[in-house]
Parts: structure tokens; sequence; C-alpha cells
């Protein structure tokens, strides 16, 4: 059988941009020529010509709400955007679909819900509730990369949030089954208390919201995690990081050997608390899009490497949880959805900043593929890991246009924004998920992913 070749002449290998010829076979790269060596008799050829052919991005952070929620989100609209927008992996969350993904049942009848619905891979994240850890083994065994908790309410009743006596239990069986802890990390102290102090504030101001969940919650709950790890020798991730106060901690317990790492989110690099319009839910997100300095802080850390990854946390719901009417920022429901135009988000801001698309990549591709566990076969345009590419035009714009999103639901803060980086194509497993010239519907070559370390 020959193999499916795509030739470019700016392809992201690991040497750098380069001319080159992807030779893939039964789903994975077999080799990497350059880009002027001889084709072989009959090969199927796609030639890419002067788009920039890169691997496929790791969205580690998605809620997909399937099943239990899908009037919310589902697999096969998750999955489609995913594809449209350059991603060809995600990994899904464990809250907000019903049961939540807490122990092997749950994830079971999460994977027979799926089927036939996939356009790009799919992995599942597992949970930490209080009382499961006797269920841990059995999501490890399932093939989830790590466990998620919440150190705050989550805001849905079946996913109950932690103690650090739930924690002390949890991280070191965590620890022994080689998964990583994921953490939302925000304290219920400081934000019991900055609740009444903004009681009786007009809730469109986003002043009031950003007010009722302050940093000094997120650098609590961190402090509490980095101090776990340290005494249990176990792994976590601060997942959406929004306080760059917490910054020096984080960076100093990495310096000392702790196994702590975090990530941030294109919101948080994208938007700034002073341009948020009173009523503008689209924009509430927990924990919150905070000011300009704190903005650039973030970069900062992702920068120096204190931050190792940036990710969509996809968070949709229907949209009348967001209270478009009232404007009701402390009732909206909490969360933004902009899953098909990471790649493009991000671009469009690293490329402001005088980034490299290098650089990009070890952002939105290597750090998730890392953190998920599936650095061995994702994110590497090299012999032997899968397919999973995208032919994107870095140097053309659009603008966000609600009726071309794929999500279920189209409310963004993105919409009418001027993006760089347009998709072309997207192939998972070297099989065609996406193609922007075809009016076909995207295809469903996505595939589960059990994650096992």
């Amino acid at each position: 059988m020959q193999p499916f070749i795509v030739r470019g002449r700016r392809v992201l290998t690991p040497q750098g941009i380069r001319p080159a010829a992807i030779h893939i076979q039964d789903g994975r790269i077999s080799k990497v020529e350059a880009g002027d060596a001889p084709l072989p008799p009959g090969a199927n050829v796609l030639e890419a010509g002067e788009l920039l052919v890169t691997p496929g991005v790791v969205d580690s952070h998605v809620h997909i709400n399937e099943p239990g929620r899908t009037e919310w989100e589902g697999f096969e609209t998750a999955t489609a955007a995913a594809a449209a927008g350059g991603i060809t992996t995600v990994v899904d969350m464990p809250l907000n679909c019903i049961p939540a993904t807490t122990t092997r049942e749950a994830a079971e009848a999460k994977l027979a819900a799926l089927e036939g619905k996939l356009h790009v891979d799919v992995a599942f994240w597992g949970g930490v509730i209080p009382g499961n850890v006797d269920a841990l083994e059995g999501l490890a065994k399932f093939g989830v990369p790590g466990c998620k908790c919440f150190t705050c309410p989550s805001g849905v009743d079946e996913f109950p949030h932690v103690t650090r006596a739930d924690l002390d239990v949890a991280l070191p069986r965590l620890r022994d089954l080689g998964l990583t802890l994921l953490v939302h990390a925000e304290a219920p102290g400081p934000l019991d208390a900055a609740e009444h102090a903004v009681a009786g504030k007009d809730p469109r101001d986003y002043r009031t919201y950003l007010d009722s969940r302050p940093r000094s919650a997120e650098d609590e709950a961190i402090a509490m995690i980095i101090d776990l790890c340290r005494k249990h020798r176990a792994r976590a991730h601060i997942v959406h990081l929004s306080s760059a106060s917490a910054l020096p901690m984080i960076r100093a317990a990495q310096q000392e050997g702790v196994q702590i790492t975090a990530e941030t989110c294109l919101h948080y690099l994208a938007f700034t608390a002073e341009e948020i319009a009173a009523g503008a839910t689209s924009f509430k997100c927990a924990p919150p899009i905070r000011e300009a300095e704190n903005r650039e802080l973030l970069w900062r850390g992702l920068e120096d490497g204190t931050i190792g990854m940036v990710v969509s946390d996809h968070s949709p719901c229907t949209p009348a949880l967001k209270k478009p009417e009232a404007g009701d920022f402390l009732q909206a429901w909490g969360g933004i959805s902009s899953l098909q135009l990471g790649l493009s988000v991000l671009w469009t801001l690293a490329k402001e900043r005088g980034y490299s698309v290098e650089q990009m990549f070890r952002w939105n591709v290597e750090g998730p593929a890392r953190l998920a566990g599936v650095s061995d076969r994702k994110g590497r345009l090299a012999p032997g890991y899968d397919a999973d590419l995208v032919l994107w035009d870095d140097t053309a714009s659009f603008v966000v246009q609600p009726e071309a999103i794929r999500h279920r639901h189209r409310v963004t803060p993105y919409a009418g924004r001027r993006l760089f980086g347009q998709v072309k194509k997207t192939l998972v497993g070297g099989r065609m998920a996406y193609d922007a010239a075809s009016n076909q519907p995207p295809a469903t070559v996505g595939r589960f992913l059990a994650v096992r370390r």
C-alpha cells in the first residue's frame, strides 16, 4: 500500500520550519523527508504549498458535558469545533457531565456516549471528590492520566469540593498510581468574605464580580497545594491560573523541586477587566479575567516557563444561563466557549508580542500533550507519532462570526474580533477531519485515547 504524503515548503519539524514531506502509513508518521526528495511512484500526495504544516493542537482542558448535559454541549459538536480550529486531541474534564467521572463505571458510561461522534481524538480526566479515594485505582486502570478536584464549590452538586484533609488521603494514592492531581485552586474562605463584601453592589458592573473572586483566594489554595505536594512528593497541576501574584510561589516551588505545574487560558491572555462592559456576561469565567497589569505578568510567567501551557477551558452552557437580558454577572454561569478559536486566538496574541510559531506550539501542543500523558504519540511531526496535522495560513485574518462557530451554542466573547491564522485542513490519524474548502460535514475519524501511566 502506497503511503499518503503531505508535502509543504513550511513544515514545523523538530528541527524547525523547513520544506518537508511527511509520509503517513496506518495513521502514523512513517518518515519525514526533505521537501525535494523523490516521491514513490503512484504516491497519494497532498501539496500544502506555502501553508504552514504543524502538529495538531492538544487542548487538555475542555468541558464537553456528555452524558447528562448535552443541551450545553456534546461530543459531536465539541469535536467538530475542535477539528475546524486545528485541534486534534482534547481531554475532557470530569464534571458537568452526569454522572461525573469519579468512578470507573462513570467513565465507562461516558465512553459509551461518545461512540460514533468523534471528529478528533479524546481522552478523559477523572475526578477527586470527598470519599472517592478507593475509586481512583479503577479510574487509573480505565485510562485517565490524572484526576481533577475543586478546592471551592464547583457550581454543580454532583462534583463537591475537597478539603485539605481529603487531599491528604487522595494525593498519596494518586502518586502511587502515577496520576497527576489537577486543581481548581480557589480557597473558600476568601471567596466567602468577598461575597459578603460585594453584597448590594451593582451585579451588572464587572468590577462587582471581579471583587467577589479575589486573587487571594487563588493564592491561598495554591500555597496549600504546594505544601501538600512537598509533603507527599506528589504531582499536581494548577488549572486556569488567573492570579499572577501566585507566580513567585509557584516558581520558587518548581526551583525547589516540588512537582507543581500550571496552565493559563486564552481569555486571561486576550482580555482585561478594564475592557469588559457592563452586563457583558459572555466574559464571565471562574477565576475571573483580571486587570491589564495582571495579564502582563501572566505573559511573563509563560515566557520564563513558570506557566507551561495555554488551554481553552472551553466551558459552554445554554445561552439562557448566561443571563444576557439581565446582564447579571453574579447569577450568570461562569464559563467561556472558545474551543474552535484557540489556535487563531493564541497565534494572534503571540504574533503581536513577537513570539514565534515554535514557541506557541510549546505552549498549546507540547505542554498539554505532556500533561495528558500522550507526548509519546502527539505533538511532533516525527516518525512514530500519530499523523495529526494542521494546514493553516498564518498570514490570513478573519472576523469571528457567530454563525461560523460549530460549538453547540454560539455565545463567545470573541465574536466580532479579528484573528490571524485560518485553518484550511485538519488531519487526525492521517485522515481528513476538516477541510475548509469542502461542503461536506466533518468526518468522524477520532478515537478514544486510554492513557495508562
